[in-house]
C-alpha cells in the first residue's frame, strides 16, 4: 500500500506513514494539538509538491498562517505557489446561522458533505479542521450516514484526508466516526503516574493494513511542531 508522510518524522518511522487515498481521523480535546497536527501534515506534504486544501471551520486563514509561522512553516509562500489553498468556513458558518434564524435550521444543519463539492480534481491532500461545528444538531444516525458518505466520496476522488474532531462531541459520535475512518489517532493529556506531571500522549487507535504500537506515544509541541519524545518499538 502506498504511504504518505504524517508530518511527524518519528511517527513515520513507527507506522510507515498514513495509507494513501484514505480518510484518517484525528481526535482530541482543546489544547491537544489537533490543528498543529493538521498544519504539520499539510506543510510536509506541500513540500512533497502534493496539491493540498486546508478547510478551516473555526479559525481565519490569517490565524493559521501566523500559527504556521511560529513553527517556521511559510504557508503564504506555498499558497502563492498554488500548492496550498486555505478555505475559511468560519464566516460562512456565521452567515448560515443567521439565515437559519429566519428560515429553518433543518435546511442547513450538519451538511458537511458540502466539503466534497467544488474540490479541484488535482487535489491530493485535504484537511478538515474541524467537523465538530457542523454536526452538533445531527442525530447519531444522521451523523453516521453523512460521515460514511463523506468518506466514500473522498475515496472516490482519491484524496488522502485528515478529519479533525474535537472533544466537544459526544463519545457516541466519535465512536461512529472511528468505525468508518480508515485510521484514527487520538491526542490527549494525562498525568504521568511515575512523575506526577501532566504530559501529552497519542494513541494510534486503529490504522488498517498497518503495524501499529499498542503503547501510548508521548509527544511534545516543540518549536518545530509535534515531535514524539520517546522512541517505542511497534508491535501487532
Amino acid at each position: 500500500m502506498e504511504r504518505i508522510k504524517t508530518g511527524i518524522s518519528e511517527l513515520d518511522e513507527i507506522i510507515g506513514g498514513f495509507p494513501s487515498n484514505k480518510t484518517i481521523l484525528i481526535t482530541g480535546n482543546p489544547g491537544s494539538g489537533k490543528t498543529i497536527f493538521g498544519l504539520q501534515f499539510a506543510y510536509t506534504n506541500c513540500l512533497e509538491n502534493k496539491k493540498t486544501i486546508y478547510i478551516s471551520t473555526e479559525e481565519d486563514a490569517s490565524e493559521l498562517r501566523l500559527q504556521g509561522k511560529s513553527f517556521g512553516w511559510n504557508l503564504e509562500d506555498l499558497e502563492k505557489k498554488g500548492i496550498l489553498k486555505i478555505i475559511e468556513l468560519a464566516g460562512y458558518r456565521a452567515m448560515e446561522i443567521k439565515t437559519a434564524l429566519s428560515i429553518s435550521m433543518e435546511a442547513v444543519k450538519g451538511d458537511f458533505t458540502q466539503f466534497c463539492d467544488n474540490i479541484p480534481d488535482e487535489t491530493e491532500i485535504l484537511i478538515i479542521d474541524s467537523l465538530g461545528s457542523h454536526v452538533s444538531n445531527l442525530t447519531a444516525f444522521e451523523f453516521r450516514d453523512r460521515f460514511n458518505l463523506l468518506v466514500y466520496n473522498l475515496a472516490q476522488k482519491g484524496i488522502t484526508t485528515l478529519v479533525l474532531l474535537g472533544g466537544v462531541l459526544s463519545r457516541e459520535y466519535v465512536e461512529l466516526a472511528l468505525y468508518s475512518a480508515y485510521g484514527a489517532v487520538q491526542l490527549m493529556k494525562r498525568e504521568n503516574p511515575y512523575t506526577g506531571r501532566r504530559e501529552r500522549v497519542m494513541d494510534i487507535v486503529k490504522m488498517r493494513n498497518t503495524k501499529t504500537p499498542v503503547q501510548l506515544l508521548s509527544y511534545e509541541i516543540s518549536s518545530r511542531g509535534i515531535i514524539i519524545t520517546i522512541p517505542i518499538d511497534s508491535s501487532d
